[in-house]
């Protein structure tokens, strides 16, 4: 039903209910019963239901940002119509790119605080009220009032703190100006209630929200909500007590437009993504997707006056894939593409862009990008057109309920002034993180005792760590000291097989057993398999499966019962992204195959702790597999050694998981690790040798042992020894690496730091 409301006072024309004037009835129309006019008592009878004690309800005393958290649940859902038996019926689905992202994650309250006091408070501490409110000039900026933008506003979080910040710093400043002489006059800033307390006038609130907050959301959903959110926080802690004197008072409505300052479009693509494009090609939900705003025609006069002074948010965290429409513009547009980027990248580049000299920034983001490869060209834009201040780590904390990711809070300035160091927080301890998500601590007072000085020069490395100094220090005496493995082993890190469809390809004994049975030359192909998950620390967990090894040049017509093993299989096989025939291994990873039968050392791409083992069986292994093609337990020693687990910690970018953060040993995060080499020319040196490989082959022995072994107190017992010779491996790394006392303590300490 679609209602026309008319009100006698057109001052109540909200922008989100459209009331016009006609006293003492209310028409509507029904698409149904055109004409149909609905008596304004009826009206007040469904309003009336809605508050207290009708309603079961108490409205009044939620705070305005609840509604932000209960919609946010629903903006990532679309309602669709699916055909059911002779009709129709709506299903409630996650829209695609929610779901590739894990979900819609609300921001918490302390995480909007903490940026705001980083960003917009440190601001204001630098300003008069005349220049916070655009009436006096600023250094080096034109009289311009403060405005602070969220470009990813979702259901408006950021923007209801920032605006409810300003509130209470205006009220702070007035009285501190003298109460009494901001109440006076047609354009008064305070008034008093009938209990003696000050506060600002309807007018006040609202020019303080048109002056000072703007947003930009893809989704028109959470735009209205945002709206509505800031809408009712400008009439909130108002009664008809307090309301009525102040709109005797108003030539204008009671509520303010908001459609200038809190926008529809896609924050990160220009008008120009149109040139050169057919439009037609575009079907209507990747239409909706691209959805260009012009940043400098949208918001004029911010742009007139330099941009925004304060950009904040929690940007969504998704890769790229689901965007592939903007993949080519993205990278003709922005410093940070990499064909792996997350789309969070985009946004903090592109919200530096929108910042005026000096503007500060703060958003809550993945830490990812500190570390990953795809993050290289967008660590490289921040280093050069950056100043940073500080950086808040969350890794391993549950910030957002349920979602596996590592978050931090990251507060810099447009600027190319590089500061001598930048402030780091490394993570709370568990029950510090409770008393802050419970508010018995804000964040800054949560990590003060903890937070230490990084050296700017940090941001000059391949990737950033940062590490307190004094690991700092260790790892840079460590890199500079001793090759690296990536020239040990002559750049040969090699990656695992990727199938395109396990189910097709990797099989079970009696599967292998009744191909073998009708076509005995088809064991050339059939090659013992293992996932990562099936790799552990000194020792692998075969489980009996097979890959079927097939690859470009193969003649499948020699293999006539792997050819009918494969064929059910054909449409989903012909179905993968890249181009190979149907029946071939999507990356058999041809050139490292001369290595995959032979001895090597073997690890999974991702693991909770170090996870090296040597592989003598030949065993071929998925993607999630990673190997050094060399019998060396020498190196074997080192990678699995304490010293080890405090390198990768580090160094590998990490992935949340339910109780435990993974690290990713990938092949760029590897190549770096420090090898002490050996010089057999020094009877020291080859003693010490020898001496790691004989405890390296006892250790694998004992996990043999260990594995199998059934008896429980002779299971204890080797346990047991595994753990004697685990210490005696780690002394001896800290000898052949010449640490210090101190050293090994940092060593001890951080290694079991993830």
């Amino acid at each position: 039903m679609t209602l026309r409301f008319r009100h006698a006072d057109a001052r109540y024309n909200s922008g989100l209910f459209h009331f016009e004037m006609e006293k003492g009835r209310i028409e509507g129309t029904d698409t149904l019963t055109p004409g149909l006019v609905i008596d304004d008592k009826v009206l007040k009878e469904i309003l009336r239901t809605l508050y207290y004690p009708d309603s079961p309800y108490e409205f009044s005393v939620l705070p305005a940002d609840i509604l932000g958290q209960v919609y946010e649940q629903f903006l990532g859902k679309v309602i669709r119509l699916v055909p059911y038996g002779k009709g129709q019926r709506a299903v409630v689905e996650e829209k695609p790119e929610v779901r590739k992202a894990g979900g819609v994650f609300y921001t918490p309250t302390f995480i909007v605080d903490t940026i705001l006091r980083q960003t917009l408070g440190k601001l204001l501490a630098t300003l008069t009220l005349r220049q916070v409110a655009g009436q006096a000039p600023r250094l080096g900026h034109k009289v311009a009032p403060v405005r602070v933008a969220d470009i990813a506003c979702g259901s408006g979080s950021f923007l209801l703190g920032a605006y409810q910040y300003l509130l209470d710093w205006y009220l702070a400043a007035y009285l501190a100006d003298g109460a009494q002489k901001w109440a006076t006059g047609r354009n008064a800033r305070l008034f008093q209630t009938a209990r003696g307390e000050w506060r600002l006038t309807i007018t006040e609130r609202k020019r303080i929200l048109l002056d000072h907050i703007y947003g930009v959301d893809i989704d028109p959903q959470a735009v209205e909500v945002t709206k509505l959110s800031l809408l009712l926080k400008v009439l909130e802690g108002e009664s008809e007590q307090t309301l009525n004197p102040q709109l005797a008072l108003l030539p204008d409505r009671v509520l303010p437009d908001l459609s200038n300052n809190i926008k529809c479009g896609n924050s990160l693509i220009g008008p120009d993504f149109y040139e050169g494009q057919q439009m037609a090609l575009l079907d209507d939900e990747a239409a909706l997707r691209v959805n260009v705003f012009d940043w400098p025609v949208e918001f004029a006069q911010v742009f007139a006056d330099g941009g925004f002074d304060v950009i904040i948010g929690n940007p969504p965290y998704i890769r790229m894939e689901t965007f592939k429409e903007l993949k080519a513009y993205l990278k003709s547009h922005y410093a940070c593409h990499d064909e792996r980027s997350d789309l969070y990248a985009y946004f903090i580049e592109r919200a530096h862009t929108l910042l005026m000299s000096g503007g500060r920034f703060g958003m809550i983001v993945s830490n990812k990008f500190l570390r990953a490869n795809y993050g290289r060209p967008l660590r490289e834009y921040l280093r050069h057109n950056v100043a940073f201040e500080r950086v808040i780590d969350f890794a391993g904390l549950p910030v957002f309920a349920g979602a596996t990711v590592r978050t931090i809070i990251l507060i810099t300035k447009r600027a190319t002034d590089e500061p001598s160091s930048i402030l780091y927080a490394p993570p709370l301890s568990s029950d510090g993180f409770s008393s802050v998500a419970s508010g018995l601590l804000s964040v800054e007072e949560a990590v003060e005792e903890r937070t230490y000085p990084v050296g700017s020069e940090m941001l000059a490395q391949a990737v950033w760590s940062f590490a307190e100094q004094r690991d700092e220090s260790l790892l840079e005496r460590l890199r500079t000291s001793y090759s690296i493995l990536g020239e040990y082993c002559n750049g040969q890190i090699c990656m695992g097989v990727k199938s395109g469809l396990q189910e097709a390809f990797v099989i079970d004994e009696s599967t292998r057993q009744a191909i073998l049975d009708s076509n005995p030359i088809a064991a050339e192909i059939i090659k013992p398999f293992v996932n990562g998950r099936d790799v552990r620390r000194y020792d692998i967990k075969y489980r009996n499966l097979y890959l079927i090894y097939t690859h470009h040049g193969i003649e499948i017509s020699r293999y006539p019962a792997i050819e009918q093993h494969l064929r059910p299989f054909k449409s989903a096989l012909s179905r993968r992204a890249t181009r190979q025939e149907w029946y071939e291994l999507q990356q058999p990873q041809l050139r490292f195959a001369r290595f995959m039968d032979s001895p090597k050392i073997i690890f999974p791409d991702i693991a909770t702790t170090t996870r090296f083992t040597l592989d003598d069986a030949g065993y071929y292994g998925s993607n999630t597999i990673y190997f050094i093609p060399r019998r060396d337990y020498y190196l074997l020693g080192l990678l699995n050694s304490r010293l080890g687990q405090f390198y990768f910690v580090r160094t590998c970018a990490g992935l949340e998981g339910k109780n435990d953060v993974y690290l990713r040993f990938f092949g760029q995060y590897m190549e770096g690790f420090p090898i002490r080499t050996i010089d057999f020319t020094n009877p020291t040196d080859v003693a010490r040798h020898a001496r790691m490989v004989s405890l390296v082959e006892h250790m694998l022995d004992l996990h043999k042992r260990v594995a199998v072994e059934q008896v429980p107190h002779i299971k204890t017992m080797l346990q047991r020894q595994i753990e004697a010779t685990d210490q005696q491996i780690d002394q001896l790394v800290y000898e052949l690496y010449s640490l210090t006392d101190e050293e090994i303590k940092i060593v001890e300490e951080g290694a079991s730091k993830s």
